[in-house]
């Protein structure tokens, strides 16, 4: 049952000049397809931008499916902290932004899905960077978090005009992983029994930087799509149907039959999880009971260092195989890191959505 999922790979935080990005659609697909993505939601701040949505094959051998969502923010608010990322709304929604749970409620009545984007994150004082975390966590009803978001660990890399420097043009050296304090706020939601998925994302914006004479476009969006991406898992391969290929996507995410990967130290693709129990299989996103106990299977694509995380803490590790198998024998939340040298570093490489053991 568990090879008959079908694998893509897709990144689903963008602007284009609708907002403050820098190239328009068509050119963001060529960047997607040139990279080699199945797919794209491209998210401009406060704007659902109409007519732009379909296959994109642009005379090359490959075609990327580009969708619309959008990022929700109060733009009257000081600091601009909650953003909310919303996929399948198909409607505009940034007026409900200055009340957070009235606009993922709104997201929920519009049978679309929400992600808290970039919910921690850190200050860089001498860019006039503002801190854009998720503030106001009272709020219920959201699907998931952006665990890990590139552009804002590229922010907190920024700690002086040298370092910023260092940072820009060799970014690979720097850029590691979601942030520990993310990690651990998304462990406690789970232990709280939020079903919190989650996501990873460029946010990119092709934006052109100048410090003094230098002046360079540092992150073409064909470049971050090479870094942070989601990928997914559907049960029924997409067929060219825009309708239909679309809600394989959205279904996929809000089930959380996915995993963040950093395709750029090694590619991801055809890593797995998944759990087999009394007459039951399910993927990550799903959920088993316990009976006698449940068998979960880890296949990473490379020997790297495997995870395997129960309510917050490691229970298991491999690192001279790239399959490891554990029995579970408590009921809990299972997750997987996969961690990965790169650059004399390890860093993080995949991270996946939960397996939720029942008792």
């Amino acid at each position: 049952m568990i090879n008959q999922w079908h694998e893509y790979i897709g990144n689903m935080h963008m602007h284009t000049p609708y907002s403050d990005g820098e190239k328009y659609h068509v050119d963001v697909a060529r960047a997607a397809i040139s990279t080699g993505l199945d797919f794209i939601i491209v998210t401009d701040h406060n704007v659902w931008v109409q007519g732009v949505e379909g296959y994109y094959d642009l005379g090359l051998d490959k075609r990327v499916l580009l969708l619309v969502g959008e990022e929700v923010h109060d733009t009257r608010r000081d600091p601009q902290a909650n953003h909310l990322l919303v996929y399948g709304a198909e409607r505009e929604l940034a007026c409900y932004a200055p009340n957070p749970q009235a606009l993922i409620n709104e997201v929920q009545a519009s049978e679309g899905i929400c992600f808290l984007a970039h919910p921690i994150e850190h200050p860089a004082p001498n860019f006039d960077e503002d801190v854009l975390s998720w503030l106001n966590w009272e709020v219920e009803g959201y699907t998931g978090l952006e665990l890990w978001n590139y552009m804002s660990e590229f922010k907190a890399h920024l700690t002086s005009r040298a370092q910023a420097i260092r940072v820009a043009f060799n970014p690979d050296q720097y850029i590691s992983g979601p942030f520990p304090e993310t990690l651990a706020l998304w462990d406690r939601l789970l232990r709280e029994g939020k079903k919190v998925k989650i996501i990873g994302g460029a946010d990119a914006h092709g934006t052109r930087y100048s410090m003094g004479p230098l002046s360079r476009e540092l992150f073409p969006y064909d470049y971050l799509f090479r870094c942070i991406n989601t990928h997914i898992l559907t049960p029924r391969p997409l067929n060219g149907d825009f309708d239909h290929d679309r809600l394989q996507i959205l279904y996929a995410l809000r089930d959380g039959h996915c995993w963040v990967g950093y395709d750029l130290i090694g590619s991801t693709k055809g890593f797995r999880f998944s759990a087999q129990g009394h007459n039951t299989s399910v993927i990550m996103g799903g959920q088993a009971r316990l009976g006698h106990g449940v068998t979960l299977q880890i296949a990473s694509p490379q020997i790297a260092h495997i995870r395997l995380i129960k309510d917050g803490e490691i229970v298991a590790e491999e690192t001279e195989n790239p399959y490891k198998t554990f029995i579970a024998r408590y009921p809990g939340i299972y997750r997987v890191e996969v961690h990965k040298h790169y650059k004399g570093k390890k860093r993080g490489w995949i991270f996946s959505n939960p397996i939720t053991i029942l008792a």
